[in-house]
């Protein structure tokens, strides 16, 4: 046996049997290194965000998500066992891009890698799962196939469709993300407290700049939209005594439909490929000024003027682009009303264009242009103008008069209002009041511009003269908004409530006693300093008010270190407000306050 072994071996030895081997080994190691290939490329075909849902019927939901490769075979499975599977529509978007200012992949200062705007490739996929049933949740998962072949998958999360009238609801009621710091405390707060809500409704501002990809899907600070809204968020908070704590968000929207507005901060202006995202979203411009500009240039074609227009005026083109809306009204997504459960909810689109209330000459603010852009009209600003007429007489108006009177509105239990701009707050972006801006150009006895200023009439605000008595008169319960970053609310002399809960990730303030807005003195019109400038008195918290640093008891929390978020129960008709010190990461959530949505009232 022993000699048969050294046969053996010497034969593997000889120069023969090294040459009968080598084509053996070539092949070995060739597949080897096909095999990392494979391995390092499919790190590529991953998914852009995880699936969320969107426009739930009675017996469907549409299930979202994003990928960086146009791919194939994009599905979802879902139902017991995965029995049931439905191909996804796949569209491109139009305008995400990354830029000089971005925080994405290996870039973490400003123009490290990208010194202007680059387009970025991402597609948006969509699949209807059909055939639900209400009250009844199923299991689901998608998956998308990569260019060569390498399958990406989403974890496995829940469905169901439009829940029937009477099943109890938790709805998170939240605004103003803009990927502040303290974003992802905040929704892994509702996580960890409240468990799978059932529904968001979001009063806008969801991203800073809506053409950001990364804004919107992985900004390497950890803290982009959707990655906290699905609990894959990564942000790290300091607290009092130094320690550092990493919060992911919560893992809400893949089980539960996101019921957006439009805020300013998802409004694009002019568009380029030259300068900045941050001054594109600055450079807005009525469209009424931009129809007069002589575009002869141009073809007559109206599709090719149309978009001309918006290219140079403003879009919210990518917000319409990611999310499925209810189209219900003239204005398509950008507002629109739906039945969700007991809920009627009207999402109105009413913003406008955010601008400093700075009065230096070198400032196009609120009330001014720039002294260096006086006689340069292509450079103004034209003030906080509106982007969506809503004022009566508009399309916006006469669409929502009629959604107050119809029976879909009538029979809902509970009828919610939402949109961005705050009809009633102590914050800073109430002032001026919501209405176009009144330019008045003052000239010397030369002819030369001396100054360009703009007024706000406050007896010409819009949501105050004509919109809120449209909600008094309909038996609104809750109006709900955001845009200054607090937490306030407010009851008008009939009931309806108002709730200001977008104390989010950081806040602008609350002006109250020695604390006023930055406004302008000797103009025209009177600009409320303190306080809210239409008239309510904000409601004390009923459970545990916060206390200031004179140790009393206050009706607002404007807070860079206390988060707050808000959720409308249905089964009992109450809306509760929480707060969390992320000062003390150990702390427990605080229930400071809580009112219940009564039942229609007339005037």
């Amino acid at each position: 046996m022993q000699k048969v072994a050294k046969n053996i071996s010497r034969f593997f030895s000889t120069r023969q049997m090294r040459l009968l081997l080598l084509p053996l080994v070539v092949i070995v190691i060739i597949a080897a290194c096909t095999s990392v290939l494979k391995t390092s490329h499919a790190t590529k075909a991953v998914l852009l965000s995880e699936p969320f849902l969107q426009l739930p019927t009675e017996d469907s939901v549409r299930v979202v998500w994003f990928t960086e490769f146009a791919g194939s075979q994009h599905t979802v499975a879902y139902g017991e066992g995965f029995s049931r599977t439905v191909a996804a529509t796949t569209t491109k978007l139009s305008r995400t891009r990354e830029d000089q200012n971005s925080r994405v992949g290996k870039q973490t200062q400003d123009g490290q890698i990208y010194n202007k705007p680059i387009d970025r490739n991402i597609w948006r996929h969509e699949a209807i799962a059909t055939g639900l049933v209400s009250g009844s949740r199923v299991p689901y998962r998608v998956t998308s196939v990569g260019e060569d072949g390498v399958i990406a998958s989403s974890g496995v999360y829940t469905l169901t469709p439009n829940p029937k009238p009477n099943t109890p609801l938790k709805i998170l009621l939240t605004s103003d993300h803009q990927l502040k710091p303290m974003v992802a405390t905040n929704l892994q707060k509702v996580a960890e407290n409240i468990g799978r809500v059932d529904g968001v409704f979001m009063a806008g501002d969801l991203v800073n700049v809506g053409d950001s990809a990364s804004e919107w899907f992985d900004d390497n600070r950890g803290n982009a939209f959707f990655p906290c809204m699905q609990g894959r968020g990564n942000y790290e908070l300091q607290s009092k005594d130094g320690n550092k704590t990493v919060y992911k968000g919560g893992e809400l929207i893949q089980h539960a439909p996101l019921f957006p507005a439009i805020g300013n901060h998802e409004v694009m202006g002019r568009f380029s490929m030259v300068n900045s995202l941050d001054e594109q979203y600055d450079d807005t411009v009525p469209v009424s000024v931009q129809e007069k500009n002589d575009i002869s240039n141009q073809s007559h074609d109206p599709k090719i003027r149309a978009q001309w227009l918006k290219d140079n005026s403003y879009n919210t083109d990518t917000y319409e682009e990611i999310f499925t809306l209810p189209q219900s009204s003239p204005g398509g997504e950008k507002y629109y009303a739906v039945t969700f459960g007991d809920v009627r909810l009207v999402v109105l689109y009413a913003t406008n264009m955010w601008r400093s209330p700075n009065l230096d000459p070198s400032a196009r603010g609120k009330y001014r242009e720039r002294q260096q852009d006086f006689n340069a009209p292509e450079k103004w600003g034209y003030g906080q103008h509106i982007y969506e007429p809503i004022g009566a007489g508009s399309q916006q108006y006469d669409w929502l008069q009629k959604e107050l009177s119809s029976s879909d509105f009538a029979r809902a239990k509970y009828k919610i209002v939402m949109l961005h701009y705050p009809p009633h707050s102590l914050g800073e972006n109430i002032v001026p009041a919501y209405t176009n801006p009144v330019q008045i150009i003052e000239r010397d006895q030369a002819g030369r511009i001396t100054a360009i200023r703009y007024e706000y009439p406050k007896q010409a605000d819009f949501l105050i003269r004509d919109v809120l008595p449209l909600l008094e008169k309909a038996g609104v319960h809750l109006v709900f908004y955001g845009h200054s970053h607090l937490w306030n609310r407010f009851t008008s002399k009939s009931g309806m409530h108002f709730l200001e809960s977008s104390n989010v990730g950081n806040s602008y303030g609350a002006f109250v006693k020695d604390k006023q807005r930055s406004v302008p003195i000797n103009y025209k019109e009177e600009y409320t300093k303190v306080g809210n400038p239409n008239k309510l008195e904000p409601v004390m918290p009923t459970i545990v008010p916060l206390k200031g640093d004179d140790g009393k008891e206050s009706a607002y929390i404007a807070s860079n270190d206390i988060t707050v978020f808000s959720i409308f129960d249905t089964a009992s008709g109450v809306v509760s407000s929480y707060r969390f010190d992320t000062r003390s990461p150990k702390s427990d959530i605080v229930k400071f306050d809580e009112f219940k949505l009564g039942k229609n009232y007339e005037l």
